[in-house]
């Protein structure tokens, strides 16, 4: 079975909908983080991976990310949409809100982040990392589903699997970033190199370490990001089915395009 719109789950984000049947995809990268869910959902051949594993038994710095990628397009995805669980470093961005990002920093390393480890170079740019087409559409299906969202943010992703020290978080909150997170690099870069469309919905679930200092409020943990994102997952399903019903057939943006200009078009 194929599928044409593919959705990475988050933490706590382990199944779609009702009715899907699984299937083990196998990938020159290896494994995917999981058996794929497919079927139809809102009436469009759906694809679904819990990018932590179905028990959230993986890391953010430990998943096969390129399997994960090399398996949407396998199975014929050109469309990836990408929630995940974040913490907010600007006040005005609270818990229960949702940050539809168009900017990404990567602090990561040690990450696998590319199909072309050479011999020959391959730079795609990555000016602009999420879908212009699908990113007003995604704010308008969270806005829908009755959560408040920002339209856009930049989103800086840390190595994990630990949180920000005090320090770190108030660097990345001075430079006006919006968003905190482990997952959205290499994943948004990796479709890209694949030239599928990706957008990312951030459900914000805590705000992040220099922003708790001096509130009495003690430092972030596991069980409170879980505990917000379960308070809030049948409201970001939601705003994905809804998602789905409006990603176009056909596409207009140039995320299809990703390889033009490159010598070594595949």
């Amino acid at each position: 079975m194929t599928a044409e719109i593919g959705i990475f789950g988050g933490s706590g984000f382990y199944s779609l909908a009702e009715g899907l049947r699984t299937e083990e995809v196998q990938t020159p990268y290896g494994a995917p983080s999981g058996p794929v869910s497919l079927g139809e959902v809102a009436g469009r051949p759906v694809a679904f991976i819990p990018r932590h594993g179905p028990k959230h038994e993986i890391p953010a710095h430990r998943v096969n990310y390129r399997a994960n990628l090399w398996a949407m397009r396998e199975l014929g995805v050109t469309r990836v949409l990408g929630p995940c669980a974040a913490g907010s470093l600007q006040r005005h961005v609270e818990p229960g809100h949702v940050v539809v990002c168009d900017q990404l920093v990567d602090r990561t390393y040690s990450r696998e982040q590319t199909f072309y480890d050479g011999p020959d170079p391959v730079h795609i740019s990555f000016a602009e990392p999420y879908c212009p087409e699908l990113r007003p559409l995604a704010c308008e299906a969270v806005r829908e589903a009755g959560l408040p969202v920002h339209e856009r943010g930049t989103v800086v992703v840390i190595q994990g699997p630990r949180f920000s020290t005090k320090a770190e978080s108030a660097w990345f909150g001075s430079a006006g970033w919006e968003v905190i997170n482990m997952t959205q690099y290499p994943e948004a870069y990796l479709a890209r190199e694949l030239e599928m469309c990706y957008v990312n919905v951030s459900l914000i679930t805590d705000h992040d370490a220099y922003l708790r200092d001096g509130d009495g409020v003690e430092p972030i943990t596991m069980d409170e990001v879980f505990r917000m994102f379960a308070a809030n997952l049948d409201t970001l399903r939601q705003a994905l089915l809804r998602l789905v019903e409006r990603v176009p057939t056909d596409r207009s943006c140039p995320c299809s395009h990703a390889w033009d200009g490159t010598p070594l078009r595949p």
